[in-house]
């Protein structure tokens, strides 16, 4: 079993900027500005993964606190210093964060839950397939930003926002 970090934060968080597979200078040589505009008001700042190099981490760092996990696509010390897994604590919330990819294979959608038991997430934050997701099952909510450089099946970039309102949370798709 991999090994979760968790991580705390205050409960006044109410906005969480969420970005995954920036593949930073692979399959960009930059992040896009609608990143920065978009995440400018932000508490905190969740990165699914194959960030590929570190720097990205202080850029979006510059906005917010960052919490990231690793992808298959970044290095063996950036996985070391990283993980993939991590549970983020903010108040009464928890999130789940991993990139998709544990141990060389891609875990199965079915699969992510079981991951965290028992901690049980009311949010799983995942990257690695490229493509946007904001769903609810069994209670939880299952987020994937896609990808703000690299697509795939639907023509636009994008990133995502999670809201906390009380006891709640929500995921909101941004296309850029």
């Amino acid at each position: 079993m991999e090994k979760i970090i968790t991580v705390d934060y205050d409960s006044k968080i109410t906005e969480i900027g969420v970005i995954s597979d920036t593949h930073i200078p692979a399959r960009a040589g930059y992040l896009p500005q609608a990143v920065f505009r978009e995440f400018n008001k932000v508490q905190l700042i969740l990165h699914a993964g194959d960030l590929v190099e570190e720097k990205v981490i202080d850029e979006l760092s510059a906005l917010a606190p960052v919490e990231a996990v690793a992808g298959n696509m970044d290095s063996y010390k950036l996985k070391r210093k990283l993980g993939n897994l991590k549970l983020i604590r903010i108040g009464s919330i928890t999130i789940g964060l991993l990139h998709g990819d544990i141990a060389g294979r891609k875990v199965k959608f079915n699969q992510v839950r079981k991951l965290f038991n028992p901690l049980q997430p009311q949010a799983i934050v995942f990257g690695h397939l490229h493509e946007p997701l904001n769903e609810y099952d069994d209670g939880t909510l299952y987020f994937n930003p896609g990808s703000a450089v690299d697509p795939r099946r639907t023509s636009r970039s994008s990133i995502g926002r999670l809201i906390i309102t009380g006891e709640d949370i929500s995921g909101e798709i941004i296309y850029i």
